[in-house]
């Protein structure tokens, strides 16, 4: 294995011959590391990224053409595209605070602490409820899911066993008759 080319061994990884991956792990960790830690500062994080190029080494489907340069190259530029997306990850991961419930119900202003917002949830509840008469058990229970109990169309359409399209399908005609006789509920025109 030691004889072969960078070349040869990336053959072999695309054929999934471990042994190949071992000796381009053990030629190149040490450029793959310390790349990775100059650029995060931070030995765990270079570790994730060592990790995460030679997983990808093993998982691509292109892989290293020697037409196009260098092996070394190919690799560095796996390396500085994992570490650029480690570091969008981390700012994405850094911008949102994580709040409990309980924290976000004790803000001021929060509107769930307004009594004139439960007030009118509350009756919007009421009249959607009303409004249930004319929808068919799959669509009451495709409201109640999807608003009142918080699960995606996705989650759902996986519940029900059914395509995403026929859940948005249902989705639509159930908003479409609600919002008819809602309006009429209230005294305005029916569409």
């Amino acid at each position: 294995m030691q004889k072969k080319s960078d070349a040869e061994l990336m053959q072999l990884i695309k054929e999934k011959y471990r042994p190949a991956l071992e000796e381009l792990y053990d030629r190149y960790i040490k450029l793959v590391y310390s790349f990775s830690l100059n650029s995060t500062k931070d030995p765990d994080k270079a570790k994730v990224i060592v990790q995460a190029v030679f997983m990808r080494i093993w998982t691509t489907e292109n892989g290293y053409n020697p037409e196009k340069g260098q092996f070394v190259n190919w690799l560095l530029t796996i390396t500085r595209n994992i570490t650029i997306d480690h570091h969008r990850k981390e700012k994405r991961e850094n911008v949102f605070v994580a709040i409990e419930q309980e924290q976000l119900e004790q803000i001021p202003g929060n509107p769930s602490n307004n009594p004139a917002e439960i007030v009118s949830r509350k009756l919007l509840r009421e009249q959607i409820q009303k409004t249930y008469q004319y929808l068919s058990n799959n669509q009451i229970e495709l409201i109640q899911w999807l608003y009142w109990e918080g699960y995606t169309l996705r989650e759902i359409a996986e519940m029900k066993q059914e395509p995403l399209g026929t859940i948005k399908s249902r989705l639509h005609q159930t908003l479409k008759i609600l919002r008819n006789h809602m309006v009429t509920e209230m005294g305005g025109m029916n569409k």
